[in-house]
């Protein structure tokens, strides 16, 4: 900190006094202050570093819990298409297996849609208070009805309480004005009908179909009751309550779009076939996401030279056995036993380890011709994904990593005791800058006492002079 001597001789003794006591306590403060500096940069350096460590692991942690995904797997052993979209679609998981299959849509599953009696009055008509209590698969959702409900409050009251579970409610008013409650639910299948009791004039049961030109008090289903979708895979039947049908055939999901039409009904042909290229996608998508892991340890860990090209200038991990122990745990699991099967090794599929680097290297060749190898595909999946949430080479690669980036784990405990070192040098930073203010002000005060001293010495020496003098004088005049 900035001394607060100011500049000047003494008028006693003609000293700089502020340069002399500038100089007493720079020297007296160098050593700490030197100390307290490199301390401080080490410290920051060491805090933006365990920041930087703990951002990319949580990256290569997203790696791969992305490569891993169930919903969208990126280590699908097979891909499936569909030859006719517009009848289906067709997606493949981790279980699926290659072949053909021939489906035929006979009917979409439906859902139920039931209509009220008509009101004359329109949506303004009135309507009892009390429960409406609508009933499907033997789950009843109650709706209450307050004093002076219209048939439109009536409908705005259903879809508030119920339309988290799928049900909701509109009016259709037809040519004179009369208007009926249609309540409709977005689960589908045979059994899953909308009955309606509770409120005078709102009973419905919705396994009577309505006719196309219905009476006045007539009320029930609209377009028919619910139904199943009914398709044939290579001519045996199956049957499903929604139009997304798992389990049907191992390891698909077929979406139903359409009925197929023609007579006989056209056929849409699923092909499930080794999936070898989004594989090497993948197997690529690995091997980058650890080499950039590896990358910012070392870039974290490995001295970097100075000016006279010697490697002394340290990074936040030169010396640290956490970057070591880190990459010794990650690269312990690429030849961990996992799930087991004939594929054990990544040097299997092209994936080996560069000796001078660490860095995963792949030979894209030597994938596309192990690949040729029957069953080939379906091993690659599981080496990389596994027979459970645990045992892959993915999930195995992330556990690996989550000690260092969970919450209270080895990097929050390094950056919270970095933070109390941190804190420890602020401290001392003020302990030595308030010595430095008291021991300037301890020699000011000192050097000014000796030069007031040295000043009133030579005033009495200046007197004594001049008396000697005069006194000469005096008696050269006798």
């Amino acid at each position: 900190m900035a001394s607060p001597i100011l500049p000047g001789s003494g008028l006693g003794s003609g000293l700089d006094i502020g340069a002399i006591v500038s100089a007493l306590v720079g020297a007296d403060k160098s050593a700490k202050q030197t100390q307290i500096d490199t301390q401080t940069k080490t410290n920051t350096l060491k805090i933006s570093g365990v920041g930087a460590l703990k951002s990319a692991l949580t990256a290569f942690q997203t790696a791969m819990k992305n490569l891993g995904s169930t919903t969208t797997p990126a280590f699908a052993g097979f891909t499936a298409s569909s030859g006719n979209t517009s009848i289906l679609a067709a997606t493949s998981d981790n279980t699926a297996v290659a072949g053909t299959y021939s489906v035929v849509v006979k009917n979409l599953a439906t859902g139920s849609k039931v209509a009220s009696a008509s009101f004359a009055g329109g949506t303004a008509s009135a309507i009892p208070s009390g429960t409406l209590k609508i009933s499907q698969n033997g789950t009843d959702y109650d709706v209450a009805i307050p004093a002076n409900a219209t048939l439109q409050s009536t409908r705005d009251a259903i879809n508030t309480a119920q339309g988290a579970n799928g049900i909701s409610a509109n009016i259709v008013t037809d040519s004179t004005g009369a208007s009926r409650l249609v309540i409709s639910s977005n689960k589908t299948g045979a059994g899953s009908d909308l009955t309606v009791s509770g409120i005078a004039g709102l009973e419905i049961d919705g396994t009577k179909p309505m006719s196309d030109t219905p009476l006045p008090g007539a009320s029930g289903a609209v377009n028919g009751i619910a139904s199943d979708a009914l398709l044939t895979i290579d001519g045996l039947t199956v049957t499903s309550k929604s139009n997304t049908v798992t389990g049907a055939i191992s390891g698909l999901t077929l979406n139903l779009a359409a009925v197929s039409p023609g007579t006989p009904p056209t056929a849409a042909v699923v092909t499930v076939a080794n999936n070898t290229t989004g594989l090497q996608t993948s197997v690529q998508a690995f091997v980058d996401a650890y080499n950039t892991l590896k990358k910012t340890v070392d870039t974290l860990s490995k001295a970097t030279a100075d000016d006279d090209g010697n490697p002394t200038v340290s990074a936040a991990f030169t010396g640290d056995a956490l970057p070591r122990s880190l990459i010794a745990d990650i690269r312990g699991q690429l030849t961990a036993p996992g799930a087991g099967g004939p594929l054990a090794v990544l040097s299997q599929i092209g994936v080996m380890t560069d000796q001078n680097t660490g860095n995963l290297a792949f030979d894209s060749a030597a994938f596309t011709k192990n690949m040729a190898t029957n069953g080939m595909a379906g091993q690659v999946q599981q080496l990389f994904t596994g027979t459970n949430s645990t045992n892959g080479l993915l999930a195995r690669m992330s556990a690996a990593v989550d000690p260092y980036v969970k919450t209270g784990g080895l990097l929050d405990q390094r950056s919270s005791n970095l933070t109390t070192v941190g804190k420890a040098l602020t401290t001392q930073q003020k302990a030595l800058d308030l010595h430095v203010t008291s021991l300037t002000a301890t020699l000011t005060a000192k050097y000014n006492a000796m030069d007031l001293i040295v000043g009133q010495m030579k005033a009495t020496a200046s007197n004594i002079t001049s008396f000697f003098a005069s006194l000469n004088a005096q008696q050269s005049s006798k």
